[in-house]
């Protein structure tokens, strides 16, 4: 029996195109840096420590910690300075990417029904962001004071998507059994890997990511509207 759902933020509970955002992300982001940074490098130097953090998977070290020790190792700034400049920024300029959002109507249709349920919702993005950039992502859909069980971020995670211990340290975290989960999600590689784990996976296609064309197996699929049909009736 299902009791949990775990969701993907970006192109699934947030109705957005991924590209563009990291594109006008990159904007602002690079602004914000230019100070401390040459402006022309600090594309380049997010996107590798980025990937560091990605494929790292020591469970000793957050995501956070992989993902400062690699990008301090390109800047010249302290570690205590360079989280002053990130957490300002998504305090203050990261709010006007909310324009990138588009309006889905059953996303708040969505929350409503799991909440009638008590059904119990993990906010299962991908943690290569601090928890104060997914909350903020969150108050673009209103979601931001619901009572999630758990929102994954570089702070709290060890692992990242694809890989299974991701999927294997929310469980933990949860104290949950694979059977007693579902992972909505629009990434092919990335949310259908919670299938390695034993969790079944709900294919959301109005923002599909499928990078490689890769062929892939669901155990459901559909859009924004057959996922509320689906969470209505299971």
């Amino acid at each position: 029996m299902i009791t949990t759902i775990l969701f993907d933020l970006d192109g699934t509970l947030l109705p957005i195109d991924t590209d563009n955002f990291i594109k006008e992300y990159m904007k602002l982001i690079t602004v914000k840096l230019t100070p401390y940074v040459e402006p022309k490098k600090i594309p380049e130097y997010l996107m590798k420590s980025t990937y560091k953090m990605i494929q790292d998977k020591n469970p000793q070290k957050t995501n956070k910690e992989v993902f400062m020790e690699d990008f301090l190792s390109k800047v010249c700034c302290c570690e205590e300075e360079i989280t002053h400049i990130f957490m300002s920024f998504y305090a203050k300029e990261f709010k006007k990417l909310k324009s990138c959002i588009k309006e889905y109507p059953e996303i708040r249709e969505i929350f409503a029904i799991l909440q009638n349920k008590n059904i119990d919702i993990v906010v299962a993005t991908n943690p290569i962001f601090p928890e104060i950039a997914i909350k903020e992502r969150l108050r673009w859909i209103d979601a931001h004071t619901l009572p999630f069980t758990l929102i994954t971020s570089y702070e709290n995670m060890h692992f990242c998507k694809p890989h299974v211990e991701y999927y294997e340290e929310i469980l933990l975290k949860i104290d949950k059994k694979p059977e007693e989960c579902l992972m909505v999600g629009n990434d092919v590689e990335e949310d259908l890997a919670a299938r390695k784990a034993g969790i079944k996976t709900f294919l959301v296609k109005n923002f599909l990511i499928n990078k490689n064309n890769a062929e892939y197996v669901s155990d459901y699929t559909g859009s924004y509207t057959d996922l509320v049909s689906f969470l209505k009736n299971f």
